[in-house]
């Protein structure tokens, strides 16, 4: 049974730094991506970041670019998403999730296991 565990969320102010976890159990690593979604009230779910398993090469939002860094120890089974220079708008529910088949990496219909999510709180 695969189960995914994210950590890490809070609040800080705009400007500040977060690094959320992801522990994966159950999962088969393959050749496949991992990523990172996130949820703001009354939006849709969005990708913020993936990365490939097999080779660590990442993709990112464009929001994302620059400020986040996605990135993986498959010997502790855990995901990871770091985020500096945080702004209010990156306020939302953030997810992790694996297992993506077809379709683009950023559209959440394409993935088979979500964790419940750590959420993230930016002020100005």
């Amino acid at each position: 049974q695969v189960h995914l565990a994210e950590s890490g969320g809070g609040s800080v102010q705009a400007g500040g730094s977060l690094r959320l976890s992801c522990l994966v159990s159950g999962y088969t690593y393959g050749n496949g991506y991992m990523g990172w979604f996130r949820q703001a009230p009354a939006k849709e779910r969005e990708g913020v970041a993936a990365i490939v398993q097999r080779d660590g090469s990442a993709t990112y939002a464009d929001s994302a670019k620059g400020r986040f860094t996605i990135s993986k120890d498959s010997a502790k089974n855990t995901l990871y998403l770091e985020m500096n220079s945080l702004k209010p708008e990156d306020t939302a529910m953030y997810y992790c999730a694996v297992d993506q088949y077809g379709g683009p990496w950023y559209d959440p219909t394409f993935w088979s296991y979500w964790g419940q999510g750590t959420q993230v709180t930016v002020s100005s």
